[in-house]
């Protein structure tokens, strides 16, 4: 039994990889726990590596630091490959006010950790840890503690410290201030449905009658050349009932109807130009001798992966209209300029074997989607690397900042998503193999955290070391609770799009699964998702800016 006692006792690789799946996984089990329908999630496995590490096992420096990084690499860069198609589209229109928000709350929590910094006395090091786990922010973490290796030449345990202590109370935070916006503010969340229009970008299916005398006579292509704004005609219905697809050449005449895909934003416009609204069944759309139908093709051939839909001429070839497209969530009008990645999923509208060409030419399968395009992955990584490494001036500030090794993977992860494409560079993985590689890397990342830290834990809190977790709570609530108001206030927004915002600025999976959980809509996963990217990279830019500017 001796070589059962040394595994533990002892050291080596073997000793190392067990502690870390020990680890794991006994976290990851009690994540599943909830008190109050809250849960702590994978952050659990923080807590039980301060646990092992606390009792004298840990791992060897080299190997957690390694551990550690390669991680947060991990967890960062495919945070980046997944919102990287959307990142950009996120910062317009509707996006651009909800991302505007965010950036206040981040703003603001960097203020309120500066205050208690210069009020008690605290160091800098220790506080920017509270900021990352009153804000749950692990990426900001790694990007601090980055930070200050580079300006003093190790690493300041304090910092993991600090996170731990703040991070329980943050999650509890940014769950109930908006409980209490609600409370104080009178908000009757089933009675804003109305107010949410304003702040989501959806697509909309308009049947619009031809009532206008300078529309008349004109083809369809014309219309949309008019309009300038994106927008799809699928189907035409003329006065004897007759449907028919279209194409650019198809002319529209008085009382015809036609099928329209546009953004909400811009039916009443379309409106306005055409004429006006009226009802037609789905069943009356397919009810015409060409028995149109409407299906869902995906893209799967890697010779399409940047090709425009215009190129591809589907329309005037196949008679086949693509009217939307679906990518990472987010639903695109299907404009001929608009390129098709691997992984799409293109809603079409044809007769039955028009479709069956167009789903051969775009691939439409499944397995090819199974295949896993790993140069994108290690490609990027090396990238990103070279990019965190590079020291960036910035006015004022007494040093450069380096954007690290959560930074660096994150910006080249979004543009590789988003412009990929434009290299035949294939980015796709699926939604599972992209959320396990996230999975593996945070995992690891807060395994070798937790373990890392547990020695002095116990004392640190027993010091005095429990005033942060206030701290914490207040770094938490101030700006969300400010914030809140505001936007309800100011712009009138509506309840479940402010749960999305508070939970999505502080990039928090539980505080989303809550307000899911109490919303009646998708508002709070579309607010998330929108603000989501650039909070990342602000919690990640302004860690390292307060490490430099206060050391």
């Amino acid at each position: 039994m001796n070589w059962f006692i040394e595994l533990f006792n002892g050291g080596g690789i073997g000793h190392s990889i067990m502690l870390l799946a020990i680890t794991i996984t006994l976290g990851i089990q009690l994540g599943k726990l909830k008190i109050a329908n809250i849960s702590l999630g994978i952050t659990w496995i923080l807590f039980v590596g301060i646990s092992i590490s606390h009792f004298g096992f840990e791992l060897e420096k080299e190997l957690l630091h390694f551990v550690k990084e390669f991680g947060l690499i991990l967890f960062v860069y495919s945070v980046g490959l997944q919102v990287g198609p959307g990142f950009f589209a996120s910062l317009k229109k509707g996006g651009l006010r909800l991302n505007s928000l965010a950036a206040m709350i981040v703003l603001l929590g960097c203020v309120v950790t500066y205050i208690i910094h210069i009020v008690t006395g605290i160091n800098i090091q220790t506080m920017v840890g509270v900021l990352s786990g009153a804000v749950t922010n692990t990426p900001g973490l790694g990007a601090a503690q980055g930070a200050i290796k580079d300006i003093t030449g190790a690493e300041d345990p304090n910092v993991a410290l600090g996170y731990a202590v703040a991070y329980p109370l943050g999650v509890i935070g940014i769950i109930f201030t908006p409980m209490i916006i609600k409370w104080i503010l009178k908000i009757k969340p089933e009675k804003d449905a109305s107010l949410s229009k304003e702040n989501k970008e959806t697509n909309q299916v308009l049947s619009i009658v031809i009532k206008k005398n300078n529309i008349f006579g004109k083809s369809i292509g014309e219309i949309v050349e008019l309009f300038g704004q994106p927008m799809v005609v699928t189907r035409i219905k003329k006065s004897n009932d007759e449907v028919n697809s279209v194409t650019d050449k198809t002319i529209v005449n008085e009382g015809d109807i036609i099928r329209v895909v546009i953004e909400q934003a811009n039916s009443n416009a379309i409106i306005m130009l055409l004429g006006e609204t009226t009802n037609v069944t789905e069943a009356e759309w397919e009810s015409g001798e060409e028995k149109l139908l409407s299906r869902r093709i995906v893209v799967t051939k890697p010779s399409l992966n940047g090709k425009k839909i215009g190129a591809l001429k589907i329309r005037s070839l196949y008679g086949v209209n693509i009217t939307r497209i679906t990518r990472a969530g987010i639903e695109l009008i299907a404009t001929q300029d608009l390129q098709l990645l691997i992984g799409d999923r293109v809603s079409v509208v044809g007769k039955e074997g028009d479709i069956k060409k167009v789903a051969d030419l775009l691939g439409n399968s499944m397995k090819r989607l199974d295949h896993p395009n790993l140069i994108p992955i290690f490609l990027g990584i090396t990238l990103g690397i070279i990019l965190g490494s590079i020291p960036i001036a910035f006015p004022g500030l007494p040093s450069p900042v380096k954007l690290g090794l959560a930074g660096g993977p994150l910006i080249v992860a979004i543009l590789i998503g988003r412009f990929g494409p434009y290299y035949k560079l294939i980015t796709f993985t699926t939604t599972s193999a992209n959320m396990m590689i996230r999975e593996i890397g945070i995992s690891m990342f807060l395994a070798a955290i937790g373990l890392g830290a547990g020695e002095k834990f116990v004392s640190t809190i027993m010091d005095g070391g429990y005033i942060w977790a206030i701290y914490g709570l207040m770094i938490t609530v101030i700006p969300l609770f400010l914030v809140g108001v505001f936007a309800r206030l100011r712009y009138k927004m509506d309840y479940y799009t402010i749960l999305g915002l508070l939970s999505g600025s502080m990039t928090d999976p539980p505080a989303l699964a809550f307000a899911n959980s109490v919303a009646t809509n998708e508002a709070p996963s579309v607010a998330y998702a929108t603000v989501y990217p650039l909070t990342m990279f602000l919690r990640i830019l302004t860690a390292q800016i307060l490490v430099i500017i206060c050391m």
